[in-house]
């Protein structure tokens, strides 16, 4: 039962974050940490997860790190099982692993776009794979898909980004209206610019000058976001969050 008087509004509420070794899916392991849930961390960087691991126990929380790469189907279900067996049943995925690459299609980054695809597609499939079962046998569970507000127009020099996120939208609202009456909840997350290590990978130096304006303005925190999802997954049971679109103040969708 959730604890609000002590502000532990998801205590006994288990959750899988991936892509938690760094920017929005820490903040979002350690939010949901802050707030009862016991949390499984999914990334490829071991040590980075154990530094969160650190962190959310210092603050009293629980949590497990298990190393994942979301493009294997077999690692993901491999990180659900042993979430189950250490935390118990799976409540909350917070699909949350991605990347993201400046790219002007006419430069034709290939490699880049096709691990844009095998993260921000694959990825968000096998994560949802392992998870609806039992969810659905289980008549509750909550996906939060992380999204962008690239998920809601196409941005110039984000082509292959924006239809992966385009994708996570359909992929999202076909599966919220095919599991009515389940008692299972989709929502998207869809931020705008955020402070986080996505920036760092492009290597198509053109697009970038020509189109990454993030350092014009004050962008989002990944702790602006982590609340979004907070709020999300705390509302009650009938309570359906479909969306939250959450920009930077200066730069508008």
């Amino acid at each position: 039962m959730a604890d609000t008087a002590s502000g532990q509004i998801l205590r006994d509420k288990v959750a899988i974050v991936t892509g938690a070794s760094s920017g929005l899916g820490r903040a979002v392991a350690v939010a949901l940490a802050g707030k009862g849930a016991k949390v499984a961390m999914a990334a490829r960087r071991m040590d980075r997860l154990q530094e969160v691991e650190s962190v959310i126990a210092n603050s009293g929380g629980v949590s497990i790190s298990v190393k994942t790469d979301v493009t294997q189907r077999a690692e993901v279900k491999e990180l659900v099982r042993h979430t189950e067996k250490t935390l118990g049943p799976v409540d909350i995925l917070v699909n949350n692993a991605g990347t993201m690459y400046y790219t002007l299609m006419k430069n034709v980054h290939e490699d880049e776009w096709e691990k844009t695809v095998d993260v921000n597609i694959k990825g968000f499939n096998n994560s949802i794979g392992a998870v609806l079962d039992g969810m659905v046998k289980r008549g509750k569970g909550h996906i939060v898909n992380m999204s962008s507000d690239a998920g809601r127009r196409g941005y110039l020099g984000l082509a292959v980004y924006s239809g992966t996120k385009f994708y996570v939208e359909g992929l999202s609202q076909a599966m919220r209206n095919e599991l009515i009456g389940t008692g299972i909840r989709v929502t998207c997350i869809q931020p705008g610019d955020v402070t986080t290590e996505l920036f760092q990978h492009t290597t198509d130096t053109e697009a970038k000058e020509k189109y990454d304006v993030h350092e014009k303005t004050k962008i989002l925190e990944p702790e602006d976001v982590a609340n979004a999802v907070v709020y999300a997954v705390s509302q009650p049971g009938h309570v359906g969050v479909n969306e939250i679109l959450i920009e930077p103040r200066e730069a508008p969708l």
